[in-house]
């Protein structure tokens, strides 16, 4: 999914928006949006903390265009810039739930008008069984199997050596079965 490497256009959208340049700027959120807010969802779930998560995402990276290196690509960047901030409200998450040992039903909603009942109650079932993995798990399940980054990628992402992001991908697939296997899975109608 991601390169490595910055193209020659992206660079040239990056040294725009370095000098001031909205409309560059602008070029560069609407090319890597979709990339940001699909990565963000499944980490913390579609929720209005996710919305927030990907507008800081884009903040973040715009205060920090003087430091862009182009040693990873647009796209890499921000995508370490957006699981920084999901781990971030993940273990805010987990303090409050300490705190007030409330329901996560709200956290674990998901609603998509355009999917069919059985196909919105599939999807819950695999967000809430991906939403109970640990943190670390996650942000390696999401990158390798949702958002289809490599082994190297979601490495270079995460800055871990590529062999804890092969066994935490092993055991964090390992722990979503056994969960998806506990929680009761909907009913498909034929």
């Amino acid at each position: 999914m991601g390169c490595f490497l910055v193209r020659a256009d992206e660079q040239k959208l990056v040294e725009k928006a370095r000098n001031g340049d909205m409309h560059a700027f602008k070029s560069l959120i609407q090319r890597y949006e979709p990339q940001i807010a699909s990565t963000v969802i499944g980490m913390v779930g579609e929720c209005p903390e996710a919305q927030d998560i990907g507008q800081e995402t884009f903040i973040r990276f715009y205060k920090n265009l003087h430091t862009f290196r182009g040693q990873a690509s647009v796209g890499t960047y921000l995508t370490r810039i957006a699981i920084n901030l999901c781990l971030n409200e993940l273990k805010r998450r987990k303090r409050n739930q300490k705190r007030y040992m409330g329901t996560t039903e709200e956290m674990n909603e998901v609603t998509d008008p355009l999917n069919s009942h059985e196909q919105k109650d599939h999807q819950e079932w695999l967000l809430k069984a991906l939403n109970a993995l640990d943190a670390k798990y996650k942000s390696v399940v999401v990158l390798r199997l949702v958002e289809g980054y490599s082994t190297k990628e979601t490495a270079r992402i995460l800055k871990l050596p590529q062999g804890t992001i092969l066994s935490r991908l092993s055991r964090g697939v390992e722990k979503l079965k056994q969960l998806l296997n506990e929680l009761e899975r909907p009913e498909i109608h034929s």
